[in-house]
């Protein structure tokens, strides 16, 4: 499941800590493993878990703690709406049904075509900004209204089609 190179990954990570504490690694760890499979699965948990000496459960209670772990395959955008109360006040509810609609997609879906997963969040740490999104775990959108949303969604599938078209006819 680990192969040397993710051993030796995980091994720069873990010497950033005591050698008493390499647990303290677990979430850097994950993230590896995200990177490189593009999601946690169950078997990579027990992996990390074995690596770090640490109770397979500790690991997917991180796992399963933190929005930024996926554990299952997602979109190529992920977006997380933020629904907490004052992204609720300001429409964050509004906003994820309106992204459920256009992209034809329920809460915790992935489009038929993968390209995007939608997810509601816990706060974000942007309320004055009301309502956000993250994207990809790290593209932060404020004041995300309708008309917003659909020129975000619009312009990402673009942009693929944009990318898809290189591929084919070159650079």
């Amino acid at each position: 499941m680990i192969d040397e190179t993710t051993r030796a990954r995980f091994a720069r990570e873990v010497a950033k800590y005591p050698a008493d504490q390499k647990q303290s690694a677990v979430m850097a760890c994950l993230a590896i493993v995200q990177q490189e499979q593009g999601f946690v699965s169950a078997e990579s948990e027990a992996a990390v878990a074995q690596y770090l000496g640490m109770a397979p459960i500790a690991v997917h209670e991180v796992t399963t703690f933190y929005n930024m772990y996926n554990q299952q395959p997602a979109g190529r955008y992920k977006l997380n709406v933020c629904t907490n109360l004052p992204c609720q006040l300001r429409g964050g509810q509004q906003a994820l049904q309106h992204l459920e609609q256009k992209l034809g997609v329920s809460m915790g879906g992935t489009t038929a075509d993968g390209l995007f997963t939608l997810q509601q969040c816990e706060c974000l740490g942007a309320c004055a900004d009301a309502p956000v999104m993250l994207v990809n775990d790290r593209t932060m959108c404020s004041f995300m209204d309708p008309d917003k949303l659909d020129q975000l969604v619009d312009g990402l599938r673009q942009a693929e089609g944009t990318v898809a078209l290189r591929t084919e006819d070159g650079p």
